[in-house]
């Protein structure tokens, strides 16, 4: 390989990552009530109407309109009491039921009234404000109908999707089984808290941060832990590595530095395609693969590495997944700072969301934006990008990509 290869742009090397990137194949069943996080496999329809029956939408009284009095008060007679889960009888001309919210509504009902236009007296009724027809009525089917698809097959399980399938009376769901993600870290110089810090030694905050991450997307990770700079230790871990996961990811080593082994480890036991993509921070971005396995060399800088799983990890390891959407939602804000000296690279900003005095929302930027000053990223609910080359004024619009985006 070239020595010194043209970068790749941003979108070219998110597009390549996509195209390599394999979903699991295997499928399980779990209850729905344990499908958090999961990534459904296929898609779920409704075997009923939802709700199953017209039923009331609150506490009141059901009636039949040609009952009422054209503009005046109506009293009814109360023949029967229907609370939810009970069925009523067929309601009587000249009376109204009493009925609760959730209830199925008697035949011959034409709409419930809300109690608070009611007026009771012993086993009577007075309607005092007239209902529409068809009011305070829920009609079958109204949420769900029957044989039509609930959820698409694809999508990451939400408390909310695991209600909706709960609603129709899905007591288990099909799931990928969870991506197994391998892990490891490069580096003489890195050694975990609580080991005494020798000069010259830094604690391994890659490992904390990319545990993290994966985590958060629902990964089995694979800690292989710290790895000395050495090349065969290198080759060893890729090996034990592409054995057991499904992916592999690494972070530190994939630059062309005399101790950096990654890289070179990687050719040797199998191939790397790509390792500079034209950003900042997070230039030296490997992929490849390592026995058929996917390869990812994130680089050794904190915030380097944060800010590129964050824009090429993720939506690799979310198609993995069997997600079909991976990108993620930005939005324009107004920028908040002058960015006046722009990188021929495309840059990512860490900044902070910030109300303006005419309420509108703004974006500041932390003001180390160092790839070594993991500060900024707890300091900042996101990222501006900054396209190539191109200067920002403050008050001009900028993409925002917050990190309730990128770390879910």
């Amino acid at each position: 390989m070239d020595k010194k290869p043209n970068m790749l742009s941003a979108d070219a090397a998110l597009s390549f990552l996509l195209a390599q990137a394999r979903p699991v194949g295997e499928i399980e069943r779990v209850s729905t009530l344990a499908a958090l996080g999961r990534v459904l496999a296929q898609s779920q329809v409704s075997a009923i109407d939802v709700p199953p029956l017209d039923n009331s939408a609150m506490d009141g009284y059901a009636i039949r309109l040609a009952d009422l009095a054209p503009d005046a008060p109506t009293r009814l007679r109360v023949s029967q009491r229907i609370p939810a889960g009970t069925m009523g009888q067929p309601l009587e001309a000249g009376t109204a039921a009493r009925i609760f919210t959730g209830a199925p509504v008697p035949q011959y009902c034409d709409a419930v009234v809300m109690q608070e236009n009611c007026s009771v007296e012993g086993d009577e009724v007075t309607i005092n404000k007239a209902p529409g027809m068809g009011e305070n009525i829920r009609r079958s089917g109204e949420d769900i109908a029957a044989e039509s698809e609930i959820l698409p097959a694809g999508i990451r399980l939400r408390p909310q999707e695991m209600g909706l399938a709960a609603s129709v009376g899905i007591a288990s769901l099909p799931v990928y089984r969870k991506l197994k993600v391998a892990a490891f870290f490069t580096g003489n110089e890195i050694v975990m808290p609580g080991e005494p810090l020798k000069p010259g030694h830094i604690y391994n905050s890659n490992r904390f941060v990319l545990a993290g991450l994966l985590q958060g997307l629902g990964c089995e990770v694979v800690d292989l832990g710290i790895v000395p700079d050495d090349f065969a230790a290198t080759v060893k871990v890729l090996e034990q590595s592409a054995s057991c996961a499904d992916v592999i990811v690494t972070c530190g080593g994939v630059s062309v530095g005399e101790e950096d082994h990654v890289k070179a480890a990687v050719e040797a036991v199998g191939q790397l395609d790509l390792w500079k993509i034209a950003i900042k921070p997070g230039k030296p971005l490997a992929f490849g693969n390592v026995g058929g396995v996917p390869f990812i060399g994130l680089p050794g800088n904190p915030v380097s590495a944060f800010v590129t799983f964050c824009l090429f990890v993720r939506p690799f390891i979310l198609r993995s997944q069997g997600i079909a959407a991976t990108a993620p939602r930005a939005f324009s804000l107004k920028a908040d700072f002058d960015w006046l000296k722009p990188d021929k690279r495309r840059e990512f900003l860490r900044a902070r969301l910030h109300m303006m005095e005419d309420g509108s929302t703004s974006a500041q930027l932390y003001p180390n934006q160092g790839s070594g000053v993991l500060t900024s990223t707890t300091w900042a609910d996101g990222l501006v990008e900054v396209a190539e080359s191109t200067p920002i004024r403050r008050g001009e619009m900028v993409k925002f990509l917050p990190f309730s985006e990128l770390l879910s």
